[in-house]
């Protein structure tokens, strides 16, 4: 029920508006809804004239007031609408109506602290009072407040509980998804129903990374190319691109049309992937309208570098007619990827210069570490006027990689002569100790990390593996097993090393794996490898195992068994034997794998390609496209 008011005048200036409970006149009703004609209409000034022009002379309603406010809030006239909120009587400010419309004006002119005054002037709060202030909250990146806000309302409504899903979203923190699932789980089967707050907490659990809530949400929701494209950001976000790829396969089961994001998920999660045969069917099907649109070609571009197909990625960057920093970033890249440092420079001397972002500088300089052209980075290094943590680090993995631990350690005091100390660099001068097994080396660059960097930190767990790894190489491996004991202590995990490959499908194998069904024939399959390497002169190396031997373990089986070599010996069972085969590691491939398999590519005549953590290894007639700086 809507009360009527009147304003009263003194000589031009209205001062007060009293509160009248009378029958609205027809005249009244008329600027009631003609005001309300011309806010639909978007003419908010001319309704703010209207009310101009009536203010002193006729009895105005709470929905006038209502009308003139909106006015105010869509042209940000923030003076306006003070002046009006200044003369409202004590009885008219006590209008739940003239209230939220208040605190709705404040927000959107930006004065939180004027809502928020307006908020927690009000004797009796609606829903509507709650809801609006979690609105403008949640709009002011304050949306811890606005879940606090949302504990106090004792009845909340869809509006509210949409309102607070999207606040969880937008904390992302452990607590906020906690309470957010907490509600969620208190909900009544009706809201569960709700198509609105189906829709909210499914935009909550993928953005706090609740894939599991997320999977059963989406289940439930009217699903559009948006919902599909929110679960494959989910799912490439956690490292799941054959959950992306399968859900676009259901995607398109179901009818629905996949727009330019819904490729640009789809490419990314290729390139996780990195198998050949699932990059070339999605692109297949990618739209010709489509393949214009830069995002897709840098993608593209990045997509075809992690696949190791080089060719690919330089015909999609040639096509291009206006090459753009991204694109020009991404080819760089991807001939850093696949050991042409060469080809990475020539193009970057090519590029014009004002193109030149810090990415840029990265790539180029990760691209020398990769081919082992140390002058070549300090040359680029030494133009660069200002460096990043990044382009320092890069230029340290390159140091370091050659073993020139002297001038690495130099720049790392450069850097933090102005700078924090970055844990990446330390990390890349401690690989370098991994690669020479420097245990010396390793053991003062892990003890300046445990002084510089908290001891908790998850980010140290790649640290200490090295470190460990480094003991283990040098015969330490007392030492070795306490300290991991001491992080399985802590709680710290170890990331297992897979490898996965395809052959009518991709099979995924870790190290020692025994579950798969063709067990036997692979073990016969290493078993041949072995001796067949052995006969080629390989040695096999043990400084990389980084464990005590089990009783029944000999060095060569155990680094027979690595992932990749499963994954190796998968290839050569098959019927008729690939020509070339493909693998992808999550992990570095250790020095050991990396002589055999540039052996094993010689004596089965056969190209291997094995993407790691860090780079494309293309093995062919005994060599490998790295020249051995890995």
């Amino acid at each position: 029920m809507f009360t009527t008011f009147s304003l009263i005048s003194h000589q031009t200036k209205w001062k007060s508006v009293n509160l009248l409970r009378t029958i609205i006149s027809s005249k009244q009703i008329n600027i009631d809804i003609e005001m309300k004609k011309l806010n639909d209409r978007k003419e908010f000034v001319k309704a703010l004239d209207l009310f101009d022009k009536h203010k002193h002379q006729t009895i105005l309603t709470d929905r006038i007031l209502v009308r003139a406010f909106k006015a105010c809030t869509r042209l940000s006239y923030l003076e306006r609408g003070q002046i009006i909120h200044k003369n409202l009587s004590d009885s008219l400010l006590n209008n739940s109506y003239i209230q939220t419309s208040l605190i709705n004006f404040y927000i959107e002119c930006g004065r939180m602290n004027d809502a928020q005054r307006v908020f927690d002037s009000s004797i009796k709060k609606t829903s509507a009072h709650y809801g609006s202030m979690m609105k403008g909250l949640i709009r002011n990146n304050m949306s811890e407040k606005a879940i606090e806000l949302f504990k106090k309302i004792t009845n909340p409504n869809e509006i509210h509980l949409c309102l607070l899903f999207n606040s969880c979203a937008q904390v992302q923190t452990k607590q906020a998804l906690d309470f957010g699932k907490k509600v969620w789980s208190q909900m009544s089967s009706i809201h569960h129903k709700n198509e609105f707050i189906l829709t909210s907490a499914f935009d909550m659990f993928i953005k706090c990374g609740d894939l599991s809530n997320a999977e059963n949400v989406f289940t439930k929701i009217k699903r559009v190319v948006i919902d599909y494209g929110q679960m494959m950001k989910g799912y490439n976000e956690h490292s799941m691109p054959l959950k992306t790829i399968d859900l676009y396969e259901k995607m398109k089961s179901e009818g629905i049309e996949a727009n330019s994001i819904t490729f640009l998920l789809l490419i990314d999660a290729c390139a996780q992937l990195g198998i050949e045969s699932r990059c070339r069917s999605i692109v297949k099907q990618i739209p010709s309208t489509m393949l214009n649109d830069f995002k897709l070609e840098s993608a593209l571009i990045h997509m075809w570098g992690k696949t190791g197909c080089i060719n690919e990625a330089k015909e999609v960057f040639e096509q291009i007619n206006q090459p753009n920093h991204v694109t020009y970033t991404a080819m760089i890249n991807a001939y850093g990827l696949n050991g042409m440092g060469h080809a990475a420079i020539e193009l970057y001397h090519r590029m014009p210069s004002e193109m030149i972002v810090d990415k840029t500088f990265t790539c180029i300089l990760n691209a020398c570490s990769h081919s082992g052209l140390v002058d070549e980075a300090r040359t680029i290094f030494s133009t660069i006027q200002m460096k990043d943590k990044w382009i320092y680090t890069s230029m340290i993995d390159c140091l370091s990689r050659s073993f020139l631990f002297d001038e690495a350690k130099r720049l790392i005091q450069e850097y933090e002569r102005h700078q924090s100390p970055s844990l990446p660099m330390y990390t890349s001068l401690l690989s370098g100790a991994r690669n020479r097994n420097d245990a010396s080396l390793a053991r003062q660059t892990v003890h300046r990390i445990r002084e510089l960097f908290h001891n908790g930190d998850e980010s140290l767990v790649p640290a200490s593996i090295l470190f460990t790894n480094t003991l283990a190489s040098t015969g330490e491996l007392e030492e070795a097993s306490q300290i991991r004991w001491n992080m399985t202590q802590s709680g710290a995990k170890k990331q297992i090393g897979l490898a996965w490959t395809e052959f009518n499908g991709e099979i995924h194998f870790r190290a020692q794996d025994r579950f798969h069904p063709r067990t036997s024939e692979l073990y016969d399959e290493l078993d041949r490898l072995e001796k067949e390497l052995i006969e080629h002169g390989h040695k096999f190396d043990a400084s990389w195992i980084t464990r005590p031997l089990m009783p029944d373990e000999t060095v060569e089986s155990v680094l027979n068994s690595h992932s990749e070599r499963l994954a190796l010996a998968y290839n050569f069972i098959q019927r008729p034997v690939p020509s070339r085969i493909q693998i992808v590691k999550n992990l570095r491939i250790c020095g050991d794998c990396h002589g055999a398999i540039k052996l094993i590519s010689q004596f089965r005549r056969c190209e291997i390609i094995v993407r790691d953590a860090n780079r494309i290894h293309r093995f062919s007639d005994g060599k490998c496209s790295c020249n051995d700086h890995f």
